[in-house]
């Protein structure tokens, strides 16, 4: 392969002086004056240009003379050459096309300055990824990883691991999608027998479904089917409120940066500095939802962060039960404080004071594992995660019931603050079980939050939002447990919105069989154990 060369006088008198070349940027960071020779291959074939930043292309590879060391600025996009000594120095930059997976359907994860993509091996080890090679396959269940950095002034090029200690936050990418409606889920009340647990049928693409002949319209309000009916393919609704290719979601429940017990991480306070989602961090329980949607809606404003929706927790319960995930129950994480935890035993029933078999939790120290749970690096901890490797989203099955961004709307058509004077949001508005109305602050715009018709019970199902995994997974069984009598998939709770006006998922550590990806419960919004998730929408 014949390579191209090209000229770069560089006289530099300022430190990080740039330079303008061919439309990019040269940026070099040396006080000595140089000659430095580029050449540069793009898939393969030789070129005098750098490719455009819209094209698609990424470095797979820079070499260097001597001690200079070469690599690439993705924001200024532009060369940066370092160490160069006073003599001629030739760099080598071989750009790649990033990799894509064919059955996305052109909905591969997006990244943006500072979200960095990641390879975790089975171990915990995170690695920057080369993105001109597989460094996800949903087709085998390996979802796509990015973390956002402790200190963003510290530079890693691909393959390099990236400590743990500099790792602030972990995503997982959930691509768009269609999926196929098994069940409208108008359901009220119970039946003696439960809807049987299925693979959900999902399409990814960006695809947006339109009211036609085999196809659905998304419906917009509530307990309404729309155009839709069982067997057409819908375009899930957590896709829609951001026109995005997808949604970065939090790999594991907020934890509270620097808490060293479970009482440190029980704070109900706006502070956004706090937030770390990382596994073996003590989660940010016993907060308002009002404090939990400030918290992450002030996170990352450039990534358009928030506090997940009811809907986006449907996304992930859906993709993790279709092809692309486990397609099995999750396991409980019942470790009393810990994100990123593994029961030993698969629960069969519910917590009870007097049955050891279903009071097999407990608390360890960080980082450490215990007697009854292991951590998310594990045989044993892969089973918490939502493809049942290293890959997925964890904790969505106990450790504390997260509230999602998703309430009751009053009989007024207004969001409800709270139940009562005794449990409210922190967001101000009507109470739902009383009279009155909370102070608080405003509630954010609708594309913010799910909101659901008003209702007085607790098995009002058909007023559920198609894709939200409440509703649909109906019919919904009479179970005798302790704590609740209405069984979802795989036993969950679930327990829909009426007497309470909040929604919670998941369960928590020692709820037993109850807890689950696809248990869902509600709450007067106010302080308890919940903690919550952030998405970020890019």
């Amino acid at each position: 392969m014949k390579q191209k060369l090209f000229l770069i006088p560089v006289f530099l008198f300022l430190m990080g002086m740039i330079i303008i070349l061919n439309g990019t940027y040269y940026k070099e960071e040396t006080m000595d004056s140089n000659e430095t020779m580029i050449s540069l291959t793009i898939d393969g074939t030789g070129s005098e240009n750098f490719p455009s930043k819209e094209s698609g292309k990424t470095i797979e590879s820079i070499e260097c003379d001597g001690e200079a060391v070469g690599s690439w600025d993705y924001e200024n996009w532009g060369p940066i050459i370092k160490n160069l000594s006073k003599n001629r120095t030739k760099c080598q930059f071989n750009f790649v096309s990033k990799y894509h997976e064919t059955i996305l359907n052109g909905t591969d994860p997006v990244l943006k300055e500072g979200l960095i993509p990641v390879t975790i091996e089975k171990d915990g080890v995170v690695k920057k990824a080369y993105e001109g090679r597989e460094w996800y396959d949903y087709e085998t269940q390996k979802w796509a990883n990015a973390v956002i950095l402790e200190d963003e002034t510290k530079k890693y090029y691909e393959g390099d691991i990236i400590p743990e200690e500099n790792i602030e936050s972990y995503f997982v990418w959930i691509p768009k999608y269609r999926y196929k409606l098994w069940d409208l889920g108008n359901y009220t009340g119970l039946t003696s027998v439960q809807n049987k647990v299925q693979t959900i049928d999902v399409i990814f693409g960006e695809y947006d479904t339109v009211d036609k002949i085999g196809e659905c319209k998304t419906p917009g309000v509530s307990g309404s089917s729309g155009n839709c009916k069982v067997g057409d393919y819908m375009t899930h609704p957590a896709f829609q409120s951001f026109g995005t290719k997808g949604i970065w979601v939090g790999k594991f429940e907020v934890g509270y940066k620097g808490a060293t017990s479970t009482m440190e991480a029980q704070q109900n306070v706006y502070n956004s500095d706090k937030i770390e989602i990382k596994p073996n961090v003590y989660s940010w329980r016993n907060i308002q939802v009002a404090n939990a949607h400030l918290n992450s809606y002030n996170y990352k404003r450039e990534y358009d962060s928030h506090m997940m929706k009811n809907t986006e927790w449907g996304a992930v319960s859906y993709l993790h039960h279709s092809k692309y995930g486990s397609r099995s129950n999750i396991r409980v994480n019942n470790n009393i404080n810990l994100t990123g935890y593994a029961a030993v035993k698969e629960p069969t029933c519910d917590y009870t004071l007097d049955n050891p078999d279903c009071n097999q939790y407990e608390e360890t120290p960080i980082n450490e594992d215990g007697t009854y749970t292991k951590r998310y690096n594990t045989e044993i901890g892969y089973l918490a995660s939502t493809t049942k490797n290293i890959t997925g989203i964890y904790d969505m099955s106990g450790l504390n019931w997260d509230y999602v961004m998703g309430m009751m709307l009053h009989s007024s058509g207004q969001p409800c603050a709270g139940d009562n004077s005794n449990a409210t949001s922190g967001f101000s508005g009507p109470y739902c079980s009383t009279n009155g109305n909370a102070a608080g602050i405003s509630f954010p715009d609708k594309k913010y939050y799910d909101s659901y018709l008003y209702g007085t019970g607790e098995e009002q199902f058909n007023n559920r939002i198609l894709g939200d995994a409440t509703g649909e997974m109906g019919s919904f069984g009479k179970i005798q447990r302790p704590y609740y009598n209405r069984g979802s998939w795989y036993e969950d709770s679930a327990i829909f919105l009426g007497i309470h006006s909040w929604f919670a998922r998941g369960g928590c550590y020692a709820f037993g069989v109850g807890a689950g990806i696809f248990n869902f419960a509600t709450s007067g919004g106010g302080t308890s154990w919940f903690s919550y998730r952030i998405v970020l929408a890019i």
